[in-house]
């Protein structure tokens, strides 16, 4: 649907088949979205400015209309998007959100809530008078989407798919390098432990630099683990990504952790970073104990504990 002119979107339908979904997942797609708005009030809603927080931009626009919309009548409602589509500054265009009659029963009664024009009677009378009294709103629409087998989650797909606008917003990737023994960060949707790697804090020259120095960098590419280290990691994030932002997923905080946070984390999530942006994405770093004082007693502490861990694992093949 991608154009220079304002997109407009009237969505419509059943009740029940999903278009609370629909107007949801349009909205993380950047659109600007407004549920049951008087059909009298929309032209001034088109004339209105967009809000400072649109930061310029003049976001498409989705209006949801059903039985339930004030001033709501079918006839009515085609005339007026006859009429906007005039207008040279507007593409306007139709979803309908359609459902077999049977699914809708089941879903009013699983979620016990009443149909709108049924509140005193059996739900499918209900259904059955509101299927004839938009079924003009179906024959005109641009766009129909069957609901009676999709899940909410297979439904926002198909809304993401037939809807991306090309301003969309992309998914927000953050990688950030940590110590553990200084706790995890908050919101960490995948998390790597790279403390199986040789660490420069052994090494008294390099105790006090950090994963951005050229020479901590070289100690921890040195391990013979290293790449095959970043490169599966590399290969789950590549596979893992797009899926996350097809799924809708707005940010992925990634977590690369070590025991102290300056050192195997920091340089192991710089090199993530560049491989991320040689794939086409554009994450954020962060290290957050990049500028935390070297501690012995913490990395003498995760030494022991790594030291008590292999001999364990010795004994228990030699038992």
């Amino acid at each position: 649907m991608g154009t220079d002119r304002k997109q407009l979107l009237i969505v419509t339908g059943l009740s029940g088949a999903g278009k609370t979904t629909a107007l949801k997942t349009l909205e993380d797609l950047g659109w600007e979205t407004v549920d049951n708005f008087p059909l009298r009030l929309v032209g001034g809603l088109l004339s209105t400015p967009p809000s400072t927080s649109s930061a310029g931009r003049d976001p498409p626009l989705a209006i949801g209309i059903d039985s339930r919309t004030r001033g709501f009548d079918p006839a009515a409602l085609i005339e007026m998007i006859k009429d906007l589509g005039q207008d040279q500054r507007l593409r306007v265009a139709t979803l309908f959100l359609d459902c077999a009659g049977k699914e809708l029963e089941r879903r009013y009664a699983e979620t016990r809530r009443k149909h709108p024009l049924a509140l005193d009677r059996p739900a499918h009378e209900g259904i059955a008078l509101e299927r004839s009294l938009l079924a003009p709103m179906r024959r005109w629409a641009d766009f129909v989407i069957d609901t009676s087998e999709l899940t909410a989650k297979t439904l926002e797909q198909e809304i993401r798919r037939q809807f991306q606008t090309k301003g969309a917003m992309p998914m927000t990737v953050t990688i950030t390098s940590f110590g553990f023994s200084r706790g995890l960060p908050n919101n960490i949707d995948l998390l790597f432990d790279v403390r199986h790697l040789n660490n420069p804090y052994w090494d008294e020259a390099l105790r006090e630099k950090t994963g951005l120095d050229p020479d901590v960098a070289a100690f921890v590419r040195g391990d013979d683990d290293f790449e095959e280290t970043v490169a599966r990691i590399t290969d789950l994030l590549h596979f893992v990504l797009p899926r996350y932002e097809s799924a809708g997923k707005a940010y992925v905080n990634i977590g690369i952790g070590c025991t102290g946070g300056r050192h195997r984390s920091v340089h192991v999530a710089q090199t993530l970073c560049g491989r991320l942006q040689d794939a086409g994405f554009s994450p954020t770093i962060s290290h957050r104990n990049l500028n935390s004082r070297p501690v012995f007693a913490l990395e003498e502490g995760a030494q022991a504990s790594r030291a008590q861990d292999e001999a364990t694992i010795r004994d228990n093949k030699n038992g």
